[in-house]
């Protein structure tokens, strides 16, 4: 299990939903379990106009993505982004673990051969 990552939750022109922090931060938390690279989630609800926009943004050990989502309701647009996050997250991750085992697959050909 990692540190702890730090989790940055805003309601922009809202007030606080404490239900939806909750979730958000334990989403976060679950994201950070499953992808240790992350270190920072900074995470924004907003309304936006008959609806809502969630925005978010992650950091971490060669990680640095942003993502945002729309929803008529402010906790499906949290669930949209946190589905979003998990996507981009993923890829990156198999990225660079796959890059990883290329390169030792190409020291050890090297070696051997």
């Amino acid at each position: 299990m990692s540190d702890s990552p730090t989790i940055v939750i805003s309601f922009k022109d809202m007030p606080s939903l404490e239900p939806l922090r909750e979730s958000l931060e334990n989403g976060c938390r679950s994201l950070s379990d499953t992808f240790p690279e992350t270190t920072r989630f900074e995470i924004t609800i907003a309304p936006d106009g008959a609806g809502h926009t969630a925005h978010g943004r992650v950091t971490g050990r060669q990680t640095e993505i942003a993502a945002h989502a729309e929803a008529i309701e402010p906790a499906h647009a949290a669930d949209k982004l946190l589905d979003t996050l998990q996507k981009q997250l993923r890829k990156i991750h198999d990225k660079h673990l796959f890059v990883q085992r290329r390169e030792s697959q190409l020291d050890h050909q090297r070696k051997r051969g």
